[in-house]
């Protein structure tokens, strides 16, 4: 199965960060945060991913075409014009990188991408959020509901929209958490193939109509997670999940060393 990473955006409420990067690329612990997102499907053993590309997709592509050089200690003899790769671990990894469009919404980039998804289930998430999320869980729980489309619902600070439930189904969206024990969109989809076919065009905001008529026929499930999870917003969420890191205690970090 497949990973689709939306790492297009502008990151403008993070700014300080992303004037020279793209916000997926913003360091935490010394690697890229769409890194670590990456860590965390392939521990599952999801190795096969399609990053949508946008705003500085350049930054992203060097990063995976020089992975050994970013990630290892090298001896360049010029002279000779020959590179010697030492310590050379690198990840079982697949990467197709797309460029989906400086301004295209979040549903157009993955509808630009649907060619990469040979007509399977797939799964979507945001290229700026991290947790602890157990894959295998919502694989297995999306596969025995059969329905279209599983979002990921968790329980953040209160500043995000939020999911109106019935059970484990999505009836509707609100703007703002009704209470703090409000479910929001924390990403970490499961989705069928068929779910292109609710997005029109590079205008189509994901979140928007897609996710309200996919819950509107019924076919939105989602699956509670009650573990950590944490999104990239701004410079405090950077700097908490730095200092997590450095303190040795980053819960999405479910990997070995």
């Amino acid at each position: 199965m497949k990973v689709v990473i939306l790492a297009g955006g502008f990151g403008t409420r993070l700014s300080e960060e992303t004037h020279k990067i793209p916000k997926p690329m913003v360091e935490i612990g010394g690697k890229p945060i769409l890194w670590h997102i990456m860590k965390i499907y392939s521990t599952y053993g999801y190795n096969d991913f399609v990053i949508c590309l946008g705003y500085k997709g350049y930054v992203i592509k060097e990063y995976f075409a020089n992975y050994f050089l970013h990630n290892s200690d090298v001896t360049i003899d010029i002279k000779n014009n020959t590179m010697e790769i030492h310590n050379n671990y690198s990840e079982p990894w697949k990467v197709t990188l797309v460029d989906t469009g400086l301004n295209t919404m979040t549903g157009g980039r993955i509808k630009r991408v649907a060619k990469y998804l040979d007509d399977e289930t797939f799964m979507l998430t945001y290229g700026d959020g991290v947790g602890n999320i157990n894959i295998k869980e919502l694989v297995e729980f999306h596969r025995n509901h059969g329905k279209l489309a599983t979002v990921t619902a968790t329980q953040p600070e209160g500043r995000f929209g939020a999911l109106r439930l019935e059970d484990n189904k999505v009836t509707s969206f609100a703007e703002k958490m009704d209470n703090k024990d409000s479910w929001i969109n924390g990403g970490f989809f499961v989705l069928e193939p068929e779910v292109i076919n609710y997005i029109k065009d590079d205008t189509t905001i994901w979140e928007r109509e897609p996710l309200e008529k996919l819950s509107k026929d019924g076919e939105l499930m989602a699956y509670f997670h009650n573990g950590f999870w944490k999104p990239m917003d701004k410079l405090k969420d950077k700097m908490e999940l730095e200092e997590m890191w450095n303190s040795g205690n980053a819960p999405w970090k479910i990997w070995g060393e």
